[in-house]
């Protein structure tokens, strides 16, 4: 059981995040400073220090607490859609990262924009959080596959280099998944996040091309055809099937 003293360094340590997040969405990554941290949190900085050693530590529990965050928000939304609703699983993550990457654009940019200078992320303690929205995407098409309701793409002939990065990824994720398919999940991987970056960095211009949701579920659809997931039905008992000329979003 917690300690007080355990419980007040954990209430502290949260908010030194809180108050770094701030400073992060006012001043940008490569502003942040442990002085200004320990002024808002009504302490000397050398105390501050006590929690956090340096910069570059403030940084990680940004990135490390971001990623869990958007985690946390696509775990909760495709936990929420049957298991068996493999394509619309995956419409409910890519509009979770969406929606979150829109409510967050500080914390997003430091994870997907560009680097900040003279930090590298420890891969010990980012690639695990860094990894989980990936990770449930081809949860997803291994799921879809063993329904026997993923499309299998056509062979794909790869490197020895890249056949053996695939191998890692099989075993890191623990997925049944050919190589093919593989490839298919990191080119729709790419591609979502890629999407949600045009729009989160306003590279639609100022109009954002009138209707961005709009243009995101056309996105998000064209996606899901890429990954293989066969597109959703009603219950096939029930005799009836759904439109499938209409937008995704009403299937899901």
């Amino acid at each position: 059981m917690p300690t007080p003293r355990d419980r007040a360094r954990l209430q502290t340590m949260q908010e030194i995040v809180e108050i770094g997040r701030r400073h992060l969405a006012e001043q940008g990554a490569a502003a942040l400073s442990l002085r200004a941290v320990a002024r808002d949190l009504g302490v000397v900085s050398s105390a501050v220090y006590r929690y956090v050693k340096s910069r570059d530590e403030l940084l990680t529990l940004l990135v490390v607490a971001g990623y869990d965050e958007l985690g946390d928000a696509v775990d909760a939304a495709v936990g929420g859609v049957p298991e068996d609703r493999h394509r619309e699983r995956f419409l409910a993550l890519g509009r979770a990262v969406r929606t979150w990457a829109l409510a967050e654009p500080a914390t997003y940019a430091l994870l997907y924009g560009g680097p900040v200078p003279g930090y590298a992320a420890p891969g010990d303690r980012t690639t695990a959080p860094g990894t989980r929205v990936p990770r449930t995407m081809l949860e997803i098409a291994a799921a879809a596959r063993a329904a026997g309701r993923l499309e299998p793409p056509p062979p794909a002939r790869v490197t020895k280099a890249l056949a053996t990065g695939l191998d890692g990824v099989r075993d890191q994720f623990d997925v049944d998944l050919p190589d093919a398919a593989l490839v298919r999940g990191a080119l729709v991987w790419s591609a979502l996040f890629g999407a949600v970056s045009f729009e989160v960095f306003g590279q639609y211009g100022p109009d954002r091309l009138g209707d961005p949701e709009d243009l995101f579920e056309h996105h998000l659809a064209a996606l899901a055809d890429d990954l293989g997931l066969v597109p959703a039905r009603d219950l096939a008992e029930a005799g009836a099937a759904v439109d499938n000329t209409g937008a995704d979003r009403r299937n899901s």
